[in-house]
């Protein structure tokens, strides 16, 4: 499989792996897990760089923020008792639908978010987290939101740079809030179709004091629905709004056709799943609808 590989680099520090990427040029890779890079098959590859001996296999708790190293594995995600405390659990929820679990195994945070698949499932609910990145070139570290990383299908802000780690500050604190993750693949562990999450905050009244919702596999990239976000904020949450919203959801994508799904399923059933979402969330802050 890899029989055009020339060399191999297991760096020991953050600033050789750089100094590797530059030397080596555009037919380098990085590989922490590999699942990507094994199945990309990219036969212009000469030199892989194994970035799993740089010590970014970790989940922390720092001043309210949450840090998770880039090749912390999905499973290491799913099973952290840690991060269930963090926004009812919806990365370790998300966590576990990503892939098999020989995937989840060996496949790494860093890895599923620079590979820049507009399917990504780990994404997404890090973008409604209101995640940063943290990464690491010749001339130092710098921090950018996770939503301005993407740039296209496996497009990213990294040059000659690492991803490694994110941050996810806390979330808005009070009670009454929901979240909810919702995947639609051809089977559970599949690449999806569409995949959404969406978190809610409601007052006594059922009045939504803030919302988040993001959609993958619908875009270019991973996104925010803006729109929607703000047609529920400062609103009372009913049946009738949640409709409003599903139907500006479904303008906001941008789908295309391939093999898993037409452009027109995509659009519809990301109205279906944003609705689904909101339900979940309503029922989960204690709003019968």
């Amino acid at each position: 499989m890899f029989d055009h590989v020339e060399s191999f680099h297991r760096p020991r520090s953050i600033p050789e792996a750089i100094r590797l990427l530059h030397a080596r040029g555009s037919r380098a890779r990085l590989v922490a897990g590999g699942t990507d890079v094994v199945v990309g098959a990219d036969q212009t590859i000469r030199t892989l760089v194994d970035i799993t001996g740089l010590g970014l296999n970790y989940i922390r708790r720092d001043r309210g923020s949450w840090k998770i190293g880039a090749t912390t594995t999905i499973a290491a995600i799913e099973s952290s008792s840690a991060l269930r405390g963090l926004a009812d659990g919806i990365l370790a929820k998300t966590a576990a639908g990503c892939g098999s679990v020989q995937i989840r195994n060996m496949a790494t945070l860093g890895g599923n978010l620079a590979n820049a698949s507009p399917a990504a499932d780990m994404a997404v609910p890090l973008l409604v987290l209101d995640t940063v990145v943290v990464l690491a070139g010749a001339r130092g570290r710098r921090r950018i939101p996770l939503a301005e990383f993407f740039h296209g299908p496996g497009q990213t802000a990294l040059g000659k740079e690492l991803l490694v780690e994110v941050i996810i500050p806390a979330p808005p604190r009070g009670g009454h809030t929901g979240w909810s993750f919702q995947k639609l693949g051809r089977t559970e562990s599949d690449i999806s179709v569409v995949n959404a999450v969406a978190g809610v905050q409601l007052d006594a009244k059922r009045r939504c004091k803030w919302a988040r919702i993001a959609l993958g596999a619908v875009a270019p990239t991973p996104i925010r629905l803006s729109k929607a976000e703000t047609l529920l904020a400062d609103h009372a949450l009913d049946l009738e709004l949640i409709d409003r919203v599903c139907d500006e959801a479904a303008r906001e994508v941008s789908p295309i056709d391939d093999v898993r799904a037409s452009a027109s399923y995509r659009r519809e059933m990301s109205r279906v799943l944003v609705r689904r979402a909101l339900l979940e969330c309503a029922e989960h802050a204690g709003c019968t609808l």
